[in-house]
């Protein structure tokens, strides 16, 4: 059955494979549009550099008019990622728009790992 969800994320999909920002990845799962494989790669520069994090993406058919669930498959120690892979980032939360896809949810992601400091890692530290 084709939904509006399912189109946008064809659309989402396709974009992504022919303009894919540096350093993230991410597709669909073999047999479920509605659930998305994603990559980052750790960004340089920063105490992530070559690493590689797994996330998933899971999208409801509210999408675009609601911001998916992504959470951290990978291990990843940032003041900003729960201890269940959750992510807290504004436009997944309070801030989204419909005018966001998969590809500026990886890159707001890619962003948020790249701006994290040892201040703020600090901070968590008891």
């Amino acid at each position: 059955m084709s939904t509006p969800a399912r189109r946008r994320l064809m659309r989402d999909f396709k974009r992504l494979q022919e303009d894919p920002p540096t350093g993230v990845s991410g597709a669909p799962t073999d047999n479920n549009i509605m659930i998305w494989n994603a990559v980052i790669f750790g960004p340089h520069d920063t105490p992530f550099e070559d690493g590689t994090f797994k996330l998933t993406i899971e999208f409801t058919e509210e999408y675009p008019n609601k911001p998916p669930t992504v959470r951290f498959v990978s291990k990843m120690f940032h003041p900003n990622v729960y201890a269940d892979g959750g992510i807290c980032l504004d436009i997944l939360q309070n801030r989204w728009s419909p005018t966001y896809d998969v590809s500026a949810i990886l890159t707001s992601i890619q962003h948020l790992i790249y701006r994290s400091s040892i201040t703020s890692l600090i901070i968590i530290i008891p």
